[in-house]
């Protein structure tokens, strides 16, 4: 079926709700557990994952994971989420502990920062049994001892380097499953599709920004 003959219903308090960019939909995705996977929200806030039109939820916060902040976002979301254990600041069998608990309590994958060590990510995959995605912001990193150690996806974030690296890592890994950084707008992010990303991540704007643009008509009502 041609997609613009797809029937859609938005009802009506729901008709505001946030959207991907379209571009997003032009890359290949990936299928986990079945599901495919091509648009994943980077966001810890549930008014807005409970509120947008992603596939998944890549739920990463710049400070220590804890167990209660992942329970909440899975429990409340309605779409798949992959939850950040750490790999950074938080290293060792701590790591461990916190996948083992995000696949108990329903994560489709757990993600790990730049610095993980390998030893870490063999111990996690002894354990796990969803995907594991680790993060990878430049060239340095060693893709194919990341892979033999037990990773399942790349998380390419290099700024406005990502199309470039996403580009290198799927010459020398045809295979490898890479979700990347979609960038600032549409051309960044067709950017990076082309250059071979399956998933894309987007940033939507925050809760304060949609509420300015709500009040501004409020007030026009009012």
């Amino acid at each position: 079926m041609d997609e613009k003959n797809i029937p859609e219903y938005s009802g009506t308090l729901r008709s505001h709700m946030v959207e991907i960019p379209k571009p997003i939909s032009q890359c290949g995705g990936i299928r986990i557990f079945g599901r495919l996977i091509k648009s994943l929200v980077f966001s810890t806030d549930i008014a807005v994952i409970r509120n947008i039109n992603a596939d998944a939820v890549i739920a990463v916060y710049p400070f220590t994971p804890q167990p209660i902040i992942s329970h909440s976002i899975i429990m409340a979301s309605d779409i798949p989420v992959f939850c950040g254990v750490g790999g950074g600041t938080t290293t060792g069998s701590r790591v461990v502990y916190l996948a083992s608990d995000a696949e108990f309590q329903g994560a489709v994958g757990v993600v790990m920062n730049a610095p993980t060590l390998n030893a870490t990510v063999k111990k996690v995959r002894k354990v796990i049994d969803i995907p594991i995605v680790l993060t990878v912001v430049n060239e340095n990193d060693d893709i194919s001892e990341r892979i033999k150690a037990g990773v399942t996806i790349l998380n390419v974030s290099a700024a406005s380097r990502t199309p470039w690296l996403v580009d290198k890592i799927r010459t020398e890994h045809p295979s490898v499953a890479i979700i990347a950084t979609g960038g600032p707008n549409d051309q960044s992010i067709i950017d990076t599709v082309n250059a071979g990303a399956n998933a894309i991540t987007w940033t939507p704007p925050s809760t304060a920004e949609i509420f300015k643009s709500m009040m501004e008509k409020y007030r026009n009502i009012i």
